[in-house]
């Protein structure tokens, strides 16, 4: 993982402009932002200890038309506010060169958050699902390689299906996207 992100620091939108931007899932993406509240208090002061420091930025590759940016994003949003980590995001359609630089299981997954240092040095990434819900993901891929497959797209769509179940509300999901982001950060 040992890659530069210099040349991208500071060249996607603020959050508040991705929001504003947005032409579909807008209520939608709003009302998970604006309902967003903490589980517990473990998890919104880890995210406030990172205040004090000053060498973190985040980069969020992530479209308004996806149903895990949908669920995950806004909460990212908020954890990064609280943390008063640079947040940055980009639009997948405007940058499918730095997408193909963070595939998921060979595939444009989206959203995915990336951490760097303030010179832009990859210190880890997290996405598109939390770590359960994507596993759904992972074996549904393993179990069909062919996309030709007579079966391939009533499979794809039981393993939507169970994905958005895995999901859950946002009361089910805002915490473990915050745990596995507080794993992550907690490493550097």
């Amino acid at each position: 993982m040992s890659k530069s992100l210099s040349a991208r620091l500071n060249t996607g939108i603020s959050p508040q402009a991705f929001m504003d931007g947005m032409t579909k899932n807008k209520e939608a993406f709003a009302a998970n932002y604006e309902g967003f509240s903490w589980p517990d208090d473990e998890q919104k002061e880890f995210f406030e200890s990172l205040n004090n420091r000053d060498d973190l930025r985040c980069m969020i590759i992530s479209a308004e038309w996806c149903g895990d940016a949908l669920r995950s994003v806004p909460v990212v949003f908020r954890a990064m506010e609280t943390a008063g980590i640079p947040t940055e995001v980009f639009i997948i359609e405007q940058h499918l060169d730095f997408i193909d630089e963070h595939l998921t299981l060979g595939g444009r997954s989206i959203p995915i958050v990336l951490f760097t240092d303030t010179g832009g040095y990859l210190l880890g990434k997290w996405g598109p699902r939390p770590a359960h819900v994507q596993q759904v993901m992972i074996d549904f891929k393993a179990a069909n390689p062919d996309r030709e497959a007579a079966d391939y797209q009533d499979n794809l769509t039981a393993a939507r299906q169970e994905i958005g179940r895995r999901y859950g509300e946002q009361s089910d999901y805002a915490p473990v996207v915050l745990r596995e982001l507080n794993d992550l950060l907690s490493g550097f």
